[in-house]
Formats: C-alpha cells, sequence, structure tokens
C-alpha cells in the first residue's frame, strides 16, 4: 500500500508555506495605548504654551541699539520692514544681501505691520513661533512616549531653555525653522499612529495576505502635512532640506517596519511598490510647491530683485529654455544666495568673535552674546554702574547632559530597537550632522534652535526611563519621581538665575561675572 502523504518535515511540492504568520491580536502593532486623558492633555498643553506665551513676550521690545535691531536682527527686521511697505519683497536690488528665502522675513514683516517698527514689532512673530512651539512639544511628546506627565514635562523643558527662550525674543530666522521643523516631526509621528492604525483594521479583518505586498494605505493626510511643513521651513531657510532628507527616510523604515510586524509576506517589497511612489509625492513634490508659495510675493512683483533676470542676466536660450522663465530667473537669483553661503568661510587667523563649531553645539559651550551695555548709562541696578546682556546660552542643567542622554539614546536603538529614540535622534542629528561636511564655513550656536526640541524630547524619553514603569513597585516609582523633580527643578532654578542675561535686566558687574560660567563664554 502506497502512504501518498507528504512524509515529515518534507512540504509538497508547489505549496509555499506563508513566509511569516500573520499575528492574531493587532496590539503588537499598535504599542501602547494612547492616553485617555484627552482633555487633561489639551488643558496641560495650552497652559504651558500660556505660561511660555507670557514670559516671551514679557519686556519684549527691550533692549534696541537706540531704537534698532540688535546683532542679527539688523540683517532681516530692514528687510522685513521693506516687505510692509512694498507687499512682500525687499526692493534693494543694488543691496544683494538677500541671504535666505523670504517667508521668515514675511511671518517678522507681519509683526512689524501690527505693532509698527520697534521692537516689540519686529519679534512678535518670533515670539509667537516660540509659543507655538510649546504647544507643540507637549503633544508630541505626549504621543511618543503615552503620558500626559512626561509630554508636559517637555513642554517645562523648552519654556525654561535658554536658547529656545533668547531666540523667541529676537527678530531672526531660526525659531521658524525650529516652529515648521517640530511640526513637521509631530505629524510625522501622528503619521505613523495613522498608519498603524490603518493596518491594524486590515490584519483584524483578515486581509492582510490578500496580496503578499500588504495593503495600500490611501491618502495618509498627517504626512502632506508634513510635506507641506517641511517645505514651509526651507523658506524660511535653506537647511529645512536636512529634515526633509531625514525625515522620508524616517518614515519609509516606519512603513517596513509596519508591513512587518503585520506579517505581510514581502515588507522590503511591499514597501517599495506600496510606499515610495506616495512618499515622494507627500515629501519632494509636495514639499518644493510649498517652498515656492513661499515667493508668492516676488513671483507677484515686476520689481522685485532679478524677477526678470532671463534675457538681462540669463540667457532666453540654452537646454534649459523650456522652464518657464520665472522659474529660471528665480533659480538665478538663488544663485547669489547660494554663492553668497558658499564664501561664507572663516578668514585664517580672523574669525568671528562668536563663531562656534558643531562639536562645541551640543552642550552649549560657546554661546553668543547678542547685546552689551554698562556704564552710568544703564540704570536698574543696585549699584553705581550697571551691565545689560542679552546672551544666548542654553540652560547648563539641560544642555550639560546632552552627551549622557544621547549616548543612551543610542544604545536603546541598538539593544532594544526603540523606535521612540530612533526618531528623535533622527531629527536631532538632522540639524548636526551636516555642518560636519565643511568645518571651515562660519557657523554660530543659534544654528541648533530647531535642535533644542529634539535635545528635550530625548532628555524627557531619559526621563521616563527613570519614572520607572506602571506597574513597577510603589518604592521604585516614587524614587524615580523624585530623581526627576530633581532633575526638572535644576533646570527651571538655572533658567530663572540665567534670566536677567536672557532678557537684559540690569545687573551689577559682580552678578554679570557670575553669570559667566566657563572662560568660553566670555
Amino acid at each position: 500500500m502506497v502512504d501518498d502523504a507528504p512524509a515529515r518535515g518534507v512540504e509538497p511540492i508547489g505549496i509555499r508555506p506563508p513566509l511569516t504568520p500573520a499575528p492574531a491580536d493587532p496590539t503588537p502593532l499598535l504599542g501602547p495605548p494612547a492616553p485617555t486623558d484627552r482633555l487633561r492633555g489639551w488643558l496641560v498643553a495650552i497652559g504651558l504654551a500660556v505660561l511660555g506665551g507670557v514670559l516671551r513676550f514679557a519686556g519684549l521690545g527691550y533692549p534696541t541699539d537706540g531704537g534698532t535691531p540688535v546683532f542679527d536682527e539688523k540683517h532681516y527686521v530692514p528687510q522685513a520692514w521693506q516687505m510692509v511697505r512694498n507687499g512682500g519683497v525687499e526692493d534693494n536690488p543694488g543691496y544683494e544681501l538677500v541671504v535666505h528665502p523670504p517667508l521668515g522675513k514675511q511671518l517678522i514683516a507681519l509683526g512689524e505691520l501690527a505693532f509698527g517698527y520697534n521692537g516689540v514689532g519686529w519679534r512678535a512673530a518670533a515670539a509667537l513661533a516660540g509659543t507655538l512651539c510649546v504647544l507643540l512639544i507637549v503633544r508630541a511628546t505626549r504621543r511618543l512616549t503615552r503620558s500626559t506627565l512626561l509630554g508636559g514635562i517637555a513642554g517645562v523643558l523648552l519654556i525654561c531653555d535658554g536658547m529656545s527662550h533668547v531666540q523667541s525674543r529676537m527678530g531672526m530666522l531660526d525659531i521658524f525653522s525650529a516652529l515648521f521643523v517640530l511640526a513637521a516631526f509631530a505629524t510625522l509621528v501622528r503619521d505613523r499612529d495613522d498608519v498603524r492604525e490603518r493596518m491594524a483594521v486590515v490584519l483584524a479583518g483578515g486581509r492582510v495576505r490578500d496580496s503578499p505586498y500588504g495593503p495600500r494605505y490611501g491618502v495618509r493626510w498627517w504626512r502632506l502635512a508634513t510635506g507641506v511643513l517641511l517645505g514651509l521651513g526651507c523658506a524660511v531657510k535653506w537647511s529645512g532640506v536636512y529634515w526633509l532628507v531625514a525625515f522620508a527616510a524616517l518614515t519609509l523604515i516606519w512603513d517596513l517596519t509596519a508591513r512587518r510586524a503585520a506579517g505581510v509576506q514581502r515588507p522590503w517589497m511591499g514597501t517599495l511598490v506600496r510606499d515610495v511612489a506616495p512618499a515622494a509625492w507627500a515629501l519632494a513634490l509636495v514639499p518644493v510647491l510649498a517652498y515656492l508659495s513661499g515667493w508668492w510675493a516676488w513671483f507677484g512683483s515686476e520689481t522685485s530683485i532679478d524677477r526678470h533676470a532671463v534675457g538681462t542676466g540669463v540667457g532666453a536660450d540654452g537646454p534649459w529654455s523650456f522652464v518657464p522663465t520665472t522659474l529660471r530667473s528665480l533659480w538665478h537669483y538663488s544663485s547669489h544666495v547660494l554663492a553668497f553661503h558658499s564664501g561664507l568661510d572663516t578668514p585664517p587667523g580672523e574669525p568671528h568673535p562668536w563663531e562656534s563649531k558643531p562639536w562645541t553645539w551640543p552642550m552649549g559651550l560657546r554661546p553668543m552674546l547678542y547685546y552689551y551695555a554698562s556704564g552710568e548709562d544703564v540704570g536698574g541696578c543696585d549699584g553705581s554702574e550697571c551691565v545689560s546682556a542679552v546672551m544666548l546660552v542654553g540652560t547648563p542643567a539641560l544642555w550639560w547632559a546632552a552627551i549622557p542622554v544621547l549616548a543612551w539614546s543610542v544604545w536603546r536603538v541598538v539593544t532594544r530597537s526603540d523606535w521612540r529614540y530612533a526618531a528623535v535622534l533622527v531629527g536631532y542629528a538632522a540639524g548636526v550632522l551636516p555642518w560636519l561636511l565643511n568645518i571651515d564655513r562660519q557657523m554660530y550656536y543659534f544654528y541648533m534652535t530647531p535642535v533644542a526640541p529634539f535635545l528635550i524630547m530625548a532628555t524627557v524619553l531619559v526621563m521616563g526611563e527613570i519614572l520607572g514603569r506602571a506597574r513597577a513597585s510603589a518604592e521604585r516609582r516614587q524614587t524615580g519621581l523624585l530623581v526627576v523633580a530633581l532633575w526638572v527643578g535644576a533646570v527651571v532654578a538655572n533658567f530663572a538665575w540665567l534670566w536677567p542675561i536672557l532678557v537684559g535686566s540690569p545687573i551689577t558687574p559682580d552678578q554679570w561675572n557670575a553669570q559667566l560660567w566657563l572662560p568660553s563664554w566670555r
């Protein structure tokens, strides 16, 4: 008698077993549940944003340089005022030192339009942007950690970060970059959750194996919002492209891991077939359109700089003649900006007095002095002579812990594949690593303004580890809570100590010297 059954351990010819069994329970795919205290989460975020706004708007008009802007405000504030008078465009073609796209200056111009050409007017938009950053970091961190408490701690730390505070009170561009980058990160994390929620529905319906590539997700509105925000970030400063590339890679990795977690038979090919093209649409084409929208006034003006460069500064013929003349003129105009940045190197033996290099940035070892006045003309302190100064310095209780915080984050990614630490590290690295490619270029500590929220989120993730899991023993939780409370309290106290040199309050020379903790701060 012949046994037609296949031998044990041998599969019949022509039958392929599933490569990865689909999980029956979508919980591993979704991860920990979102907090249920929705109302309290919003109240915490809004309350902290209001507190941050009060601190950022308080005394916003001081200091000025005899009624004029201070430090690099002198570049952007007058250009913004030109926009107020000329429908959104700079009006000085002979100046030709337009070194950044227009959106950030247009935002400054809105404040000047509302409050006039004064300290409050040219800083109001920055203060509002800094306030919105507090709201965003609370919401983004709450989603990362699934904890309203940790989200609130992130908001407190951002409020008390000296760098973020000072940049929120300056008519410069970097706080707007921080706003758009942080908002893009928040929407990207929201998109990750949305994708996994959609995949969970497919998984629960038993349809994950309908195709070896897995399901299509449909329109991903949160990722489209990410593309818009990153494009607007590039319309403030071109450095926004660093986060555009980094976040595009991050979202594709998340798509791959979602397909693998759901048990898709061919997750790599599924990501290539299903996800790459939509990602290119959302994070390539959409950002370009958003970037060009920042040039609306330049396109609409007949007298904007290089608006009609084709035929004068640029030949009308050639291999690119099929491109509309307006876009070719914008390309020519942008080449002037690129030429400026390409030549912005440190002269040998003549560095800028407040220049710094990227390896000093993580701990803020070389802050920047934006404003300084002393003598009898400065009153309001207890001595006969007073000092009024504004220094861009990250709160040491926060920034000096950066190296161990980043090291722990890398460890968690390597040993536990913790996506939360990986996401924060990607955002942090995108703002630091590209600057290492050309160390001869002039660089400044304020480039870290968009990076500061990622340092804070990494710090809060570490604080979450210190707090311990909810099911840990009472003693363990109490000890963790004490350590975190002391750390947060140290940041708040450190911020209060630095307050005079963050806002320019008059202090005595002895008090000024007591604020300068390191030789590199002088």
